[in-house]
């Protein structure tokens, strides 16, 4: 069992996904990456994830949705949103990552959370 803490990603594009699944374990994460918001929801039970980094554009279940839920479900959970829309868009969360994402924003937000 690693000592390190775990991440979520949940984001349907494959490359964004392997980005920051590379991106979050160089930050010493173990990562738990979901395609889409059912996916990331049935982990949950499993997860307790200190770190989350939701997609807002998601298939089925939005990402708003999924940052909802997991909001109830693990209330001290970081939650980073992100997504190409307007900032402006976004639900309320701990931070935003606009896409295009950069490893030097999220290193930025990363210093955030408390480990």
């Amino acid at each position: 069992m690693s000592d390190r803490q775990t991440a979520l990603v949940v984001e349907d594009s494959a490359d964004q996904r392997d980005l920051l699944r590379r991106y979050l374990d160089r930050e010493g994460f173990d990562v738990v990456a979901a395609v889409d918001a059912e996916s990331a929801i049935a982990a949950f039970g499993e997860t307790r994830p200190v770190v989350a980094v939701i997609d807002l554009l998601l298939p089925g279940i939005t990402g708003e949705e999924c940052v909802r839920l997991l909001r109830t479900r693990h209330p001290e959970c970081f939650v980073i949103v992100s997504s190409v829309l307007d900032p402006g868009e976004y639900p309320d969360a701990d931070a935003a990552l606009p896409k295009p994402i950069v490893g030097a924003d999220l290193r930025r937000i990363l210093r955030s959370v408390s480990r």
